[in-house]
């Protein structure tokens, strides 16, 4: 059964929307929302990986999806049946509805890991690294996690999808997490817990510490809320959206490369090969001499200074002279 990819129908969608929101932006109180030269690098960067996905999931559905979904989902007299015994799932309503939660747990952790591990954070960071946060930022992606995203999901077509149906299910994330980036819409009450909201998108686009690393969800929250990356807008603290070390620049090359040129440049800080390896591959912040931090870190230190500032606050307990006598019911003994 063949179907098309709704990011097809997207791209106009997108469009779109995004100059509905820059000209209500304009012609309203929210004129710095858009900043044209950060517009314009995010809209070339949104083309470039318009015209590379296409290629790369060509290859990546005939290729891989096709090829593993072959391998453990194998014609047994004329049937799909997986190498666990069971027949292989169909098209059926409920089988779309199990795939899209296969395919919102994988978006969770191919998402959780791109600020996780520093070398996919050094692609995924291009998405994070406007301080704008707008329609415009939706379509600023990196084009390097386009190269290994799709290992986060070949489990889904193993245990017996179809390949078509997660291609579609892929889409139908995509247009859901375009939509999160706009600041017009406010907490949407009994949805925001079930959904991964636009406010909630607020809080994961921060670089607040108090926000920094939460939200990774694709659709629903529930998979933040069960791994305790979940964190509720505060309406009381004004965000500072972008990233820690910001590209300082509108060149597209240089917002796609900037962080893999900070990693070359911490790995020649030491010769020992882990802690190279760690540059590489560990928490983005982590160095091997302290000079830069986690987040992990800098939230560990800030509660300890918090806990020792409590400490110095609380008054002395009352203290008793005691003398040589000891004083029962007020009678001496």
């Amino acid at each position: 059964m063949d179907f098309t990819n709704p990011l097809v129908y997207g791209v106009p969608f997108f469009i779109g929307l995004i100059l509905l929101e820059l000209t209500y932006s304009k012609s309203h109180n929210h004129k710095d929302l858009y900043n044209w030269r950060d517009l314009f690098s995010s809209l070339g960067m949104g083309v470039g990986s318009a015209l590379i996905a296409p290629l790369v999931k060509t290859v990546t559905v005939i290729l891989l999806f096709n090829f593993v979904y072959d391998v453990f989902n194998p014609l047994v007299n004329g049937v799909r049946t997986n190498i666990m015994g069971y027949e292989s799932f169909g098209y059926a309503w409920y089988v779309w509805v199990f795939c899209m939660l296969c395919d919102d747990f994988s978006y969770y952790w191919f998402h959780r890991q791109n600020h996780m591990v520093r070398f996919f954070w050094a692609a995924h960071i291009v998405h994070h690294s406007s301080d704008n946060f707008n329609l415009g930022t939706a379509v600023r992606n990196g084009w390097f996690t386009i190269f290994y995203k799709p290992l986060f999901y070949v489990w889904i077509v193993a245990i017996g999808f179809p390949p078509e149906m997660l291609v579609v299910c892929l889409g139908i994330e995509a247009l859901w997490q375009f939509q999160l980036h706009t600041v017009f819409i406010p907490k949407l009450g009994f949805l925001d817990k079930i959904l991964n909201t636009h406010t909630m998108h607020q809080v994961h686009h921060a670089c607040n510490i108090e926000y920094m690393d939460k939200n990774h969800g694709g659709i629903l929250n529930v998979f933040d809320r069960i791994f305790g990356t979940w964190k509720e807008l505060d309406e009381n603290v004004e965000i500072a959206y972008g990233v820690t070390s910001p590209p300082d620049s509108y060149n597209i090359w240089v917002i796609l490369t900037h962080e893999y040129s900070d990693i070359w440049r911490d790995m020649k800080k030491s010769k020992n090969l882990k802690h190279k390896f760690m540059y590489v591959f560990g928490p983005p912040g982590w160095s091997h001499d302290g000079s830069t931090q986690t987040v992990k870190q800098i939230r560990k230190e800030m509660a300890l200074e918090k806990l020792q500032m409590t400490n110095q606050k609380k008054p002395e307990p009352m203290k008793r002279e005691l003398n040589d006598e000891v004083y029962t019911s007020k009678v001496n003994v």
